[in-house]
C-alpha cells in the first residue's frame, strides 16, 4: 500500500445555488443572492477530500430572507450597481458571460480586495465591514475562459 504524505485536500459540493460560488481549494461557500432568490435553497452538501479518504458535510440548506425595503446599507458598507454588459468590446454579441469581479481598496490606483460575483444576471453587490475611510471600486465582467473585461468607471465612497 502506497501512502501520499501531504496529499492535497480537495473539496467538492452538491446543490451549488446559483447565486453562490465555491472555491474547491478552501472549501468557501460565498454569494450574494439578488432578491429573486428569496426562499429556501435545495440541500447543498460539501465533501473534503484527501487522497482515498473523504468526509461530507450533513445536508444543509440557506434560508434567503428579503430585505427591508427602502432602508439604507448598514454604517461600513458600499452598495454597488451596474448594466450587464451586452458587448464585447468589439462589438460582438457577448457569450459565455459568468460574471464580474469588483476590485476595491483605498488606493485608486492599487486595489487591494476583490470580490467575485458568480452569476451573468447579479447586477448589485454589498460590500460590508469597511473601516472608515475612501474606497475605491471597479467592476469588471469575466466570461467562462475566465477573462476579463476592461475595468468600469471608478465609484468613489467614503466612510
Amino acid at each position: 500500500m502506497v501512502t501520499a504524505k501531504n496529499a492535497a485536500v480537495t473539496f467538492t459540493i452538491t446543490g451549488l445555488p446559483a447565486w453562490a460560488t465555491f472555491n474547491t481549494t478552501t472549501g468557501a461557500l460565498t454569494g450574494t443572492p439578488t432578491v429573486a432568490e428569496v426562499g429556501t435553497s435545495g440541500e447543498i452538501t460539501i465533501t473534503a477530500s484527501e487522497g482515498n479518504n473523504s468526509a461530507s458535510t450533513a445536508p444543509f440548506t440557506i434560508d434567503v430572507q428579503a430585505a427591508v425595503a427602502g432602508s439604507p446599507p448598514p454604517a461600513g458598507a458600499a452598495t454597488l450597481s451596474w448594466a450587464a454588459p451586452t458587448q464585447n468590446t468589439d462589438g460582438s454579441p457577448i457569450t459565455g458571460l459568468a460574471g464580474y469581479h469588483i476590485y476595491y481598496g483605498t488606493d485608486e490606483s492599487a486595489p487591494s480586495q476583490t470580490i467575485t460575483v458568480a452569476g451573468a444576471t447579479a447586477t448589485t453587490y454589498v460590500v460590508q465591514g469597511l473601516a472608515p475611510g475612501t474606497y475605491y471600486f471597479t467592476v469588471v465582467a469575466y466570461n467562462t475562459a475566465g477573462v476579463d473585461s476592461p475595468d468600469s468607471n471608478v465609484a468613489v465612497k467614503t466612510i
